[in-house]
């Protein structure tokens, strides 16, 4: 199955690989420290450093097959809401509005505005157009919206 990532995720997870990759040699500097050390059983730097070598590696697995199974997706226009658009929403009965991003499910992150296309909010937007109003079941009932703006 491939997932779907905008052309700046796919940047991004790139960029953080190439990072984690270069962060091998460090770890395997203070793993290589700790062990000069000696009695490695009550050495605490070297379970931190073996701690963050499988972290560190296991990030990397992640990333290598999220950008093997990347499908990139451009958005298509501002007719629509589609994948990579900036979107702005108006809350029912509030002045304020706000502005989601709608990315792919690995990019997700709501505290930045990036909005899954297959989260609740991201369903209910893609395919819809400016001016158009939306319902979206959260745990505290229904929040219903109105496009204002594509991006």
């Amino acid at each position: 199955m491939s997932n779907f990532i905008t052309p700046e995720g796919l940047k991004e997870f790139e960029k953080e690989l190439v990072e984690r990759l270069g962060k091998r040699k460090i770890i395997a500097q203070a793993i290589k420290s700790a062990k000069e050390q000696g009695d490695l059983s009550e050495n605490a730097e070297y379970s931190a450093a073996k701690a963050q070598q499988a972290e560190n590696e296991r990030r990397i697995n992640w990333l290598n097959c999220v950008i093997e199974k990347a499908h990139v997706v451009e958005k298509k226009g501002q007719d629509q809401v589609d994948l990579g658009c900036l979107v702005e929403l108006a809350k029912e009965n509030q002045k304020d509005s706000m502005t989601v991003k709608i990315v792919g499910t690995h990019e997700t992150d709501p505290t930045n505005g990036k909005v899954s296309h297959e989260s609740p909010l991201g369903k209910a937007i893609i395919g819809k157009k400016k001016g158009e109003k939306i319902e979206v079941e959260t745990p505290n009932g229904k929040d219903k919206y109105e496009i204002k703006s594509i991006k």
